[in-house]
């Protein structure tokens, strides 16, 4: 008998193991998905096309908040997680629903999920959500190029929109993201590497994004979401923990898993941090993972016009992702209005419309910072009008993307760019010169 199986996930992580794992896997039958975390995910139908032939009318994608009704109505024998970014106490909160329904949980590992590549793999992965992976990754990036490989990104998966047309996407101008009709958060991870001619690869179907990037690529740099594990099997496994929340290297789900297999773990933020947080995330390390290297780093932020923020009243506008499922209340949008001496932070909270209204509702930590939600055109707008809405001088964009050209704003616009950069020796050239040497690229 076929065992029946719901997996938990957020439109990432949960198609990628099942396309791994269970796709012709005769032993299982997943009768749908439960979906949480990213808004308006749900009641879609995972596509019989991806699906393969197990699955001729494809499999259904319901809200979490139905999890003990679809255990029930279906009889399911196991349930499996397959989301990144929450708490132990979280991921053992989801476990106590699955077994007081009478129903299995479990999470898939590395062993039955990671795609091995013919290519050299560096990945760039987290503890948290907001630890500083992309800029790292594009000075990764950058340095390898200055050895003069071919680097290819493939980035975690953010399939919102249509899943069938996304199942395997490639990156290369902005028309592409446009074609796409690709989301805020998608965006701001592309647009960075599109801007420094490097082609990016995301999508559904990640065994044919592999097989894709490797026909361009000298080595691959997995590009990683949330604190999610890597989809592909690292040659080289990069870590960035953030100090500015120390002790969650050791308390979320899978970023402690990320901590104990990595290779390198880059501190990040020291600039920001007090030194006792610094020297809490190296105890922890050291106490799980005492063979990893350790590199300190700054998260230095500048803008083109500082003029613009000093002594103005600000709307301070930052990564979304960071600030919700991330729990942080700031990001480099706040850093960079202390820095250049801005008169005040404007609240944007009485001037929030709709489902940006809702974002502060569910998030109580948030303060006097607006995040940037843009997961569907409607969303944008609703975006878009609460920023008009604030009274204030100057907008700082905090996320790594030029939002002003996804929006009409009647009020100057400040971007704001950060970089990492190390602290003492080995720093990340040394650590990639050591690897293309010893990969013999």
């Amino acid at each position: 008998m076929k065992k029946k199986v719901i997996i938990m996930g957020a439109a990432g992580r949960d198609f990628h193991d099942f396309n791994t794992y269970f796709r012709d896997n005769p032993k299982y039958e997943v009768v749908c998905f439960t979906a949480t975390q990213i808004p308006d995910i749900e009641d879609r139908v995972y596509p019989k096309e991806l699906a393969g032939s197990l699955y001729p009318n494809g499999i259904p994608i319901y809200s979490e908040s139905r999890l003990r009704e679809l255990i029930k109505r279906y009889n399911v024998d196991k349930v499996f997680l397959s989301y990144s970014d929450i708490s132990h106490n979280y991921v053992m909160d989801k476990a106590s629903v699955v077994l007081s329904s009478c129903a299995d949980f479990s999470i898939l590992g590395p062993k039955s999920v990671m795609l091995i590549s013919k290519k050299p793999v560096i990945s760039i992965c987290a503890v948290r959500t907001g630890s500083g992976k992309s800029p790292t990754t594009r000075k990764i990036r950058d340095i390898l190029k200055s050895m003069g490989l071919k680097v290819v990104v493939a980035r975690h998966p953010m399939p919102y929109g249509n899943l069938l047309k996304s199942a395997v996407q490639r990156f290369e101008t902005y028309d592409d993201l446009d074609k796409a009709d690709c989301t805020i958060e998608e965006r701001e991870e592309y647009e960075p590497h599109i801007e420094n001619g490097t082609v990016v690869f995301a999508g559904v179907d990640y065994e044919r994004i592999l097989r894709e990037a490797e026909k361009e690529a000298d080595v691959i740099l997995w590009d990683g979401g949330n604190n999610d594990l890597p989809f592909f099997k690292p040659d080289l496994h990069i870590v960035i923990a953030d100090p500015l929340r120390a002790g969650q290297e050791l308390t979320y789900h899978p970023g402690e898993a990320n901590a104990m297999m990595a290779d390198v773990i880059i501190i990040n933020k020291v600039d920001s941090a007090t030194r006792d947080q610094v020297e809490t995330i190296k105890r922890n390390i050291q106490k799980i993972n005492p063979t990893a290297t350790i590199i300190e780093a700054n998260s230095p932020v500048f803008v083109e016009d500082p003029k613009l923020i000093d002594g103005k009243k600000v709307l301070v506008v930052e990564d979304g992702p960071t600030l919700t499922h991330g729990n942080m209340s700031f990001g480099a949008g706040t850093v960079a209005a202390n820095k250049f001496n801005s008169q005040e932070i404007v609240d944007p909270r009485p001037w929030a419309v709709s489902t940006i209204k809702e974002i502060f509702d569910n998030f109580k930590q948030l303060g006097k910072v607006l995040p940037a939600m843009g997961y569907s055109r409607e969303q944008v707008e609703e975006l878009e009008t609460t920023i008009n809405n604030v009274p204030c001088d100057t907008v700082i964009v905090g996320t790594p993307i030029d939002i002003g050209k996804l929006m009409k704003l009647n009020k100057p616009l400040v971007r704001v760019k950060y970089s990492i950069e190390e602290v003492g020796k080995p720093d990340l050239t040394d650590i990639l010169k050591s690897f293309k040497k010893e990969r013999g690229i």
